[in-house]
């Protein structure tokens, strides 16, 4: 396969042995010692996939993926010496798409780089052969011809009602909906009492596009007027 990789460790023995196991696989790698590097390199080139230490001097690899999902939805795999299950998590909220352990097994590292690609590449091939019914904001996509919904690249399973909503507030990205306004659309009846409904969609929405739901990137509350998916660049 080929593809632009951005390995990013400040042990440096482990950045040149990924760097040549992957090379072997026909990539191109860039390689960081920190997160301050890395998001230089995620500027200054086309990377299609990060491989991302946690613990670096500088700015370390959780903060490195907040930022770089600010503006970037390319796959992202966790690096870190510790197994604890608080540092997967961790990473996998804030962004990630996958995690490994050091010590890892080259083969495994190598087959989970292959995957991240071509789960990229599909969607981006998914995007150019039906962005007529794209619905985007930032890393959320909607698929209306399909019927799908991705976030950073990774599908999101929605019911037909939250799927309806999300997709009503995603077409009018920025605008302002009423509970009211958002039960007819959707439901397609007259909106009576219809507060606590709506609501509990939007929390069940929230929990499954959002990193953290309490404080929601895309899905916002407008208090007093109703809600709105935010516009993204």
């Amino acid at each position: 396969m080929t593809g632009n990789i951005l390995v990013c460790d400040d042990d440096k023995e482990i950045a040149r042995a990924i760097e040549i196991y992957l090379s072997h696989e026909g990539y191109t790698i860039y390689k960081a010692y920190d997160g301050i590097q890395a998001l230089e390199a995620v500027r200054e080139h086309d990377i299609h996939l990060i491989i991302m230490d946690i613990m670096m001097p500088k700015m370390d690899g959780i903060q490195a993926t907040m930022k770089i999902r600010e503006r970037k939805n390319i796959p992202i795999i966790m690096l870190s010496a510790k197994s604890e299950d608080y540092d997967k998590i961790n990473g996998l909220n804030i962004g990630a798409d996958d995690y490994i352990t050091k010590p890892f097994n080259p083969m495994e590292l190598v087959a989970r780089v292959n995957s991240q690609i071509r789960r990229y590449r599909d969607l981006g091939s998914m995007n150019k052969k039906n962005s007529a019914s794209l619905l985007r904001t930032g890393g959320l996509v909607i698929d209306d011809q399909a019927k799908q919904v991705f976030v950073d690249g990774k599908a999101v399973e929605l019911t037909p009602k939250e799927y309806g909503i999300l997709r009503l507030l995603t077409a009018h990205a920025g605008q302002v909906f009423s509970m009211e306004q958002i039960y007819e659309a959707v439901w397609k009846e007259h909106a009576c009492s219809v507060e606590n409904t709506v609501a509990v969609h939007i929390r069940h929405i929230r929990e499954k596009i959002e990193i953290n739901p309490r404080s929601p990137r895309y899905l916002k509350v407008v208090w007093g007027l109703g809600y709105k998916v935010e516009k993204i660049e």
